[in-house]
């Protein structure tokens, strides 16, 4: 337990991909932070992660998109296989800049590309509450320190502290949960650069190549396991996966029984309802959240780390400059910087609000016409999709976040 309470301008709660590219995004800008991440390592859970065009282009304004180029093959088109009974219908769609990237090499780069001790590891936050003096954010450690800081953001995830701390509701579930593995082919794999994705009723199994060698894949379908969190044996999970898939070709069955084990997790689709994205408080005082912690969202689109990543854009860019003007030669009192910062992050909740809604609509709508039992839903969800985001439409990989 350290004496006294520490003081920073800035502090991330999360060292995951949110977490580590709002650092980096500040850090661009000169803003000095520091990351507080509850486990002893840098975490990277889920295997791979598919980046559409635009998180390519907020990796660009981070600095570190031609980097992962380099470790990732371009991914041109996406292929969906329709099973029904005897029949198969197969669709291609052509896509602007797509790769696949493993996660541990883009937390990896997002990481390096911070100043040494930034991001503190181990570090769990049980409580935060406001300075009745100052208004300013107060956390308290799980080791029983004290954290006070100016600007307090909330990358940590689905089980958000922050989230819970600004009132949010709860997360809702889906019945599906997704098995996510790696595997390597040492002299080469002899798959097309697509990402192919096979449906069949309530299930679905796809891969993406990584590059020459190794491959993505997962497995989706209903899953009745309630204690889904509880820590997973590596072959369980590599045998449950066979199993779902057991009716498949030969080569799809062997890429998940040679998959890397140390790869595989088992998740629980979980998303944030729409309509609490509309009503739900984004920002108290000088707080604030961002990434799966603000708009968690199925992976049906494969938009949550892209749109993580435009979050960490935004928010530094409309952060930055309250930051700055008030901090340089200490211009302003602490109630006036508290105003600036304010009325930024709110610029921040404003800008992005519209973006997640959309996409947090359209992804539960195509959740549930994958994964509903009932008929009239799966119909409802699909007009809707057809109604007011053209079907299949991929326009929203084509936006924009804006300059740092």
């Amino acid at each position: 337990m350290r004496s006294g309470a520490e003081h920073h301008d800035v502090v991330i709660v999360g060292g995951g991909i949110c977490g580590l590219a709002t650092a980096l995004a500040l850090h661009r800008k000169g803003v000095k932070c520091l990351v507080l991440e509850r486990s002893d390592r840098i975490r990277a859970t889920g295997a791979a992660i598919g980046v559409f065009m635009n998180g390519w282009c907020a990796l660009d304004r981070l600095g570190v998109g031609a980097m992962l180029r380099d470790k990732t093959i371009p991914i041109p088109e996406i292929q969906e296989v329709w099973h029904h009974k005897s029949a198969m219908q197969v669709k291609s769609t052509r896509i602007e800049e797509f790769r696949c990237l493993k996660r541990t090499d883009l937390i990896q780069v997002l990481f390096d590309n911070l100043p040494v001790d930034l991001v503190r590891l181990g570090c769990q936050i049980v409580a935060v509450e406001r300075d009745p003096s100052t208004s300013f954010p107060i956390l308290y450690v799980h080791d029983g320190s004290i954290i006070k800081a100016k600007v307090l953001i909330g990358c940590d995830g689905s089980n958000s502290v922050i989230s819970k701390s600004l009132g949010l509701g709860s997360l809702n579930s889906l019945p599906n949960c997704v098995i996510r593995g790696l595997t390597n082919y040492p002299n080469g794999h002899d798959l097309e650069n697509r990402f192919v994705r096979h449906l069949d009723g309530y299930m679905a199994f796809g891969r993406i190549p990584v590059d020459d060698n190794l491959v993505h894949w997962f497995v989706d379908w209903p899953y009745p396991d309630r204690d889904i969190d509880a820590p997973k044996d590596p072959k369980f999970l590599m045998e449950l996966a066979m199993q779902q898939i057991k009716d498949y070709p030969a080569e799809m069955i062997e890429m998940v029984k040679s998959s890397d084990p140390s790869s595989l997790s088992l998740t629980r689709i979980r998303y944030r309802s729409p309509w609490h994205l509309v009503f739900g408080n984004f920002r108290r005082g000088t707080m604030t959240v961002a990434g799966d912690a603000m708009h968690m969202m199925g992976p049906f689109l494969g938009q949550g780390g892209c749109v993580a990543m435009e979050d960490a854009v935004v928010l530094a860019r409309n952060l930055a400059q309250a930051m700055l003007m008030g901090l340089e030669g200490g211009r302003v009192g602490d109630g006036e910087l508290k105003k600036r910062i304010e009325t930024a992050l709110e610029n921040y909740v404003r800008e992005r609000k519209p973006r997640v809604l959309k996409l947090a609509m359209q992804s539960m709508l195509v959740g549930i016409l994958i994964s509903s039992s009932s008929k009239i839903k799966r119909l409802l969800s699909l007009v809707l999709l057809l109604v007011f985001f053209g079907g299949a439409s991929l326009s929203y990989t084509r936006y924009d976040c804006g300059p740092l």
